[in-house]
């Protein structure tokens, strides 16, 4: 069991899987929610799992608690590596 977030191992190993198939903004909502499950120092420990800066899972947080999502149907595209 992970000493930061209380997953098993397993679990934290499905939860960057499902994390990294997200949209940006799915990414901030999936963490907040995760963070806002765990309580106190979830903030940290989510953003310690996912390598987000904690700005970042509070503006979930934000987000998840309007009622109107303002971007509902904006999804930016990922960047195009400009090596291959």
């Amino acid at each position: 069991m992970s000493t930061q977030t209380g997953y098993r191992q397993d679990i934290e190993v499905q939860m960057k899987r499902l994390f990294a198939t997200l949209s940006e903004k799915d990414r901030r909502r999936y963490a907040a929610i995760e963070a806002a499950k765990l309580g106190s120092g979830g903030i940290s420990a989510i953003s310690s799992l996912f390598g987000l800066d904690a700005k970042t899972v509070r503006r979930g947080l934000t987000e998840l608690a309007l009622l109107d999502d303002p971007a509902q149907g904006r999804v930016r595209k990922k960047a195009v590596d400009a090596n291959n």
